[in-house]
């Protein structure tokens, strides 16, 4: 209680920051900066009132294409900049409509596709990035040679594109939540589509045909008919279907049917083969839990570390959903699990503030004394440092999953294996929260009591004996199946469970919730058999032909503690979070029809295994 009490009082301390106190200290300009190629981009400049050339300030910039409202020179943010501790400090904060959103010029291009060898005349998100940062070095008074970008999510990639930019002035980039390539992350997850974010599509694929203060694309969104949002999924039908009666005319939704492998389309719009020549500072930040953007804040990290030596780069990790940083909840819970207290301000306080704080305001040419790693520790509940991520002193070790229905770490008979039956025409639920399928898209799924999928037929459980000590997973995970099955096309479906003990206490905040026995999600990700060698070129699977389907589940900081269990759960389908897959090889599976769906037996063999990074 005394922990809340002081959390609310803290909170009450930084009120005093209301619009109207904005207002007070601060003078907004609104401004088109023109970009090389003639382009205006709308931007919203918000100036310290006491600025002086006794008393400069840094810039701290926003591109986003989620509109800087609220517009008009009159009308003031309510709040400037990522947190209220870098508010209280005073900066110039600028925030900017990227092409073709709201009131910028052009047009709106999806993962802008990065110009590696260009003219004076080629243009992409690097370039209006220095374009912005040279017109506002050059036009706004008395700011003090230093810039400084952050975004979440789109906004997030924006930044680290902009870390591109290679302007002098720019000297400390944010990426938070970012997207580094839409296959992988967001809308594919090693190419399968997130049926989940079907909901999604009016706010990316359609375009505005004026300047606009309001979104243009609302009147196009699809209403919910029931508290209950699989009623929606179930009475769509195939994904075709949907796009046919929603989304004709939806110009991403359409690019996305039409490219259903890794084709040109796609590897142009993957930022990560361009993060070369970055030299200023670099902190990536991102969720375990974001169910959007998980890829995206890794990747980024490694690929900036693999190729920039000369790069202060360093990864946060913490226990949020997508940009859950940026608020603090006070008791910090993702869906049923309690985390910590006041878990968002410290990060702002001691992570994020520190860093441009440093940069910005201090010695921009000297590392800031943050770590290189600042993860979370997932099952202990605690923040962990380390000098390199995934940490080099974790150790290899393999998980079997035993025809037995135990998770071995010896390898078992090469010709025993599990089996299920799978049936698109019934699809294994992604999760029980029904009313959470309304939503833009799913999150507490990550987290979700897995005890529901252990009764059906169409999912095969693996688990350890009771832990008779902590083990921590620490780092990367490759998932490799050995699999045979009756049809020509498949998805696999790979979770990682952490077990509660049989007399696992209850929570006062959440009296419903049956915590004894308690089957926490840890880590997921679904993978098509057609890309097992290729995403590029996909393959039919040879009926009752055993083949390998190898793939990586994204990174974890998650401690097992001793006397619960370690479980993994392997399924086909995952509705309606994945789009269901046929299981019948087709040239293009999003065109697919019922009768295109494909009842399968399906067999995983002992020699399959998860290879973890354990942190002894």
């Amino acid at each position: 209680m005394k922990k809340i009490i002081a959390l609310i009082l803290f909170l009450l301390s930084f009120s005093i920051f209301s619009q109207e106190d904005i207002k007070a200290n601060y003078d907004k300009k609104e401004v088109y900066i023109p970009m090389r190629d003639g382009t205006k981009l709308f931007t919203a400049i918000y100036t310290p009132k006491d600025i002086a050339s006794s008393k400069k300030y840094p810039i701290l910039m926003q591109r986003t294409c989620y509109s800087i409202a609220p517009y008009g020179e009159d009308n003031y943010k309510k709040a400037l900049g990522p947190n209220v501790f870098l508010q209280k400090d005073q900066y110039i904060f600028v925030y900017q409509d990227v092409r073709g959103r709201y009131m910028s010029e052009g047009t709106f291009t999806n993962m802008t596709p990065q110009v590696s060898k260009k003219s004076k005349k080629d243009v992409d998100e690097s370039t209006d990035t220095y374009d912005t940062i040279d017109w506002l070095i050059k036009n706004i008074k008395n700011n003090n040679g230093k810039v400084g970008q952050y975004g979440t999510s789109y906004p997030g990639f924006y930044t680290a594109v902009g870390t591109l930019a290679n302007h002098p002035a720019l000297v400390a980039s944010s990426p938070q939540a970012p997207i580094s390539d839409f296959f992988f992350d967001d809308f594919h997850h090693n190419g399968a589509f997130l049926m989940g974010y079907f909901k999604t599509f009016p706010v990316f694929g359609v375009q505005k045909t004026k300047p606009e203060t309001k979104s243009w694309y609302s009147d196009q969104s699809i209403k919910t008919i029931s508290r209950d949002g699989s009623i929606f999924y179930r009475e769509m039908g195939t994904l075709k279907d949907g796009v046919d009666k929603y989304y004709k005319d939806n110009f991403f939704m359409q690019e996305i049917v039409n490219h259903p492998n890794y084709d040109d389309f796609w590897k142009s719009r993957n930022l990560l083969p361009h993060l070369k020549g970055i030299d200023h500072a670099v902190m990536t930040v991102g969720g375990w839990y974001d169910a959007e953007d998980l890829a995206g804040p890794l990747n980024i990290y490694k690929t900036i570390e693999k190729n920039n030596p000369k790069a202060k780069n360093t990864i946060v990790m913490g226990p949020f959903s997508h940009g859950g940083w940026s608020r603090e909840a006070g008791k910090h819970y993702h869906n049923d699990i309690y985390f910590g207290d006041s878990i968002a301000t410290f990060y702002q306080k001691n992570i994020e503030h520190k860093f441009f704080n440093h940069y910005l305001k201090e010695k921009s040419k000297e590392a800031a004394q943050l770590p290189e790693a600042y993860m979370f520790d997932t099952g202990k509940k605690e923040w962990k440092t380390f000098q390199n991520w995934p940490p080099k002193e974790s150790t290899k070790l393999n998980f079997y999953l035993s025809s037995n229905g135990k998770l071995e770490t010896q390898k078992g008979q090469s010709a025993n294996f599990s089996e299920y039956y799978s049936d698109p025409n019934n699809p294994v639920p992604s999760s029980i929260n029904y009313a959470e399928y309304n939503g833009f898209t799913p999150r507490n799924y990550m987290t979700e009591d897995q005890r529901f999928a252990l009764s059906r037929p169409d999912v095969v459980t693996f688990t350890t004996d009771y832990l008779t000590e902590d083990v921590t997973l620490a780092g990367e995970i490759m998932a490799k199946l050995k699999i045979a099955s009756t049809a020509t096309d498949a998805d696999f479906i790979v979770k990682i469970i952490d077990v509660y003990p049989a007399d696992e206490p209850q929570n006062k905040d959440k009296p419903n919730v049956l915590y004894a026995n308690y089957h926490q999600m840890v880590r997921s990700e679904v993978m098509p058999a057609r890309f097992r060698n290729s995403f590029e070129k996909p393959e039919a699977l040879t009926p009752n032909a055993t083949t390998e389907v190898n793939f990586r589940l994204q990174d974890v900081l998650h401690t097992f503690k001793k006397g619960h269990k370690i479980q993994i759960q392997v399924q086909s389908t995952w509705y309606p979070l994945i789009a269901v897959n046929p299981q019948q090889f087709l040239e293009n599976p999003y065109l697919a029809e019922k009768q295109d769906y494909t009842k399968a037996l399906i067999k995983i063999f002992e020699e399959s295994h998860l290879e973890v990074e354990i942190l002894k």
